[in-house]
């Protein structure tokens, strides 16, 4: 084949979608599971969901009128992905149960070997990696994890046959997945501890039942689910300023939160333990209406102190707190940068990305990556979002690699491979930029920056200006030969 996709999530079957629409059918898509879906095939826990509304958190040439709520749950958006698989007759382009070991371009006969788990290898012409960052389970190092003799797993490989009513359980970690799911577990256990690092900023979750007429409306009114999805575009690009601009700027937002944990704790001990001391924004902002409630039932209690280890019976807190517990829950996220350094992917002259990256993670736009020819890469190094949609930032780019596809058409040529100085002015402004942003200047650590504390994950700017320079490959940033 001319093509070969990694991943079934929404980068992978964006990208698969608009090559049918744009006449590319020489494509497979590589999946290394048994089904579709990526992030919305592995995180099922309790509770899971989007903390984007859904009419945003979709494809913008296939809208769905059909959303029970502003906030879809996880099933619904599998379900939606599927549909699309469904009707842009994606389904005999995917392979499952192929995890891809290797990428290896081939110098003398230009094109990619991709080696499978199975020992298959196939060869491309070209490499799409849409594996996206939220697919490798963070386990804490804490000594004594292996040691544990009850029920242990992570939010995104939830163990459903574990019933948790009446059981004494302890969740390690506040983050996004945690707040959504400890308010679900809080109603089954007989005992909760809440271990937190560090509090994240938390606003109301604004969702609601989207109601029948307003569906009705949606699917029989021309224009009108495509004017409500504009205006919740614009009412999150907004948001960007704060984030980018200046952290001044968070101020409103800010008092949102606090004013959220006034109305929600009273506890004043609680409200302490739970009120962040850096900048909003500086961590991913979390939306949720039943978290803190969750927190203030009289069998949750919240633990700041540090783990010191696990045993056979439970864990035991840096001041010697002993806590025994049936089950422990690790909501600790992904290994983000691992899932783009830790790949097997060797180009030109037999350089290996990790070598092109010793200095950091950075691309081109964050698509494409000097040094490795015919290889695209979707929600890549500085792509990912703290203030809007990354299916916008996803379909941004799915339109800048067919941008370079057609450039390898129109001029009848082989190879197309990103310029290192066009790469080196992209990442040299973006950093400058990103210097002065809230992630970098907000107080706190957080799994945005790398071990040096340089930004490797976000897009420094509001979605627009994305969208506008990545519509088009510039010629003159690329190497095209036949």
């Amino acid at each position: 084949m001319k093509l070969a996709i990694i991943g079934s999530g929404f980068a992978g079957l964006g990208m698969a979608i608009q090559l049918k629409k744009a006449g590319y059918h020489d494509f497979v898509v590589l999946e290394k599971d048994d089904d579709l879906g990526g992030t919305w095939r592995d995180n099922r826990y309790p509770g899971c969901a989007c903390d984007v509304p859904s009419h945003m958190y979709s494809f913008s040439f296939e809208l769905n009128a059909d959303w029970s709520r502003m906030f879809s749950p996880q099933p619904e958006i599998w379900d939606y992905l599927r549909h699309c698989v469904d009707k842009y007759g994606i389904g005999p382009h995917i392979r499952y149960g192929s995890a891809v070991e290797a990428l290896e371009w081939d110098d003398e006969d230009r094109h990619w070997r991709v080696t499978l788990a199975d020992g298959a290898v196939l060869t491309p012409k070209a490499v799409v990696s849409g594996i996206g960052a939220l697919h490798v389970p963070a386990h804490p190092a804490i000594p004594g994890a292996e040691r544990f003799e009850g029920t242990a797993f992570h939010s995104a490989q939830w163990d459903h046959s574990c019933d948790l009513t009446g059981k004494r359980v302890a969740v390690i970690g506040t983050g996004a997945s945690a707040i959504q799911f400890i308010p679900k577990i809080a109603e089954d256990a007989s005992r909760l501890h809440v271990f937190q690092r560090t509090p994240p900023w938390i606003q109301p979750k604004p969702d609601f039942l989207l109601p029948s007429p307003a569906r009705r409306v949606f699917r029989r009114v021309p224009g009108a689910q495509r004017a409500f999805r504009n205006t919740i575009y614009w009412a999150l690009e907004t948001r960007a300023a704060g984030f980018t601009i200046h952290p001044r700027l968070m101020a409103p937002q800010e008092k949102i939160a606090r004013t959220h944990i006034a109305r929600q704790i009273e506890d004043p001990a609680l409200r302490a333990k739970v009120t962040p001391d850096y900048t909003i924004g500086c961590k991913r902002i979390l939306l949720s209406s039943d978290y803190y409630p969750a927190l203030t039932k009289p069998h949750v209690d919240v633990v700041t102190d540090g783990i010191a280890e696990i045993t056979e019976t439970g864990l035991v807190t840096t001041d010697g707190t002993a806590y025994d517990v049936d089950v422990i829950i690790y909501g600790t996220g992904f290994k983000v940068a691992e899932a783009l350094t830790e790949q097997r992917i060797v180009g030109r002259n037999g350089q290996k990305i990790q070598d092109a990256w010793a200095d950091g993670i950075e691309a081109h736009h964050g698509v494409t990556v000097a040094g490795f020819p015919n290889f695209f890469m979707l929600l890549g190094p500085n792509t990912g979002l703290g203030h809007n949609s990354v299916v916008f930032m996803i379909e941004s780019q799915v339109q800048h690699v067919l941008s370079c596809l057609r450039l390898l058409s129109e001029e009848k040529a082989e190879v197309i491979e990103v310029r290192a100085p066009a790469q080196r002015r992209f990442n040299d402004r973006l950093q400058r930029r990103l210097g002065k942003a809230v992630w970098s200047e907000g107080g706190c650590k957080s799994w945005y920056l790398d071990e040096h504390g340089v930004n490797r994950t976000l897009w420094p700017g509001f979605t627009f200006e994305y969208w506008a320079r990545t519509r088009r490959a510039r010629r003159a940033d690329y190497e095209v030969s036949r």
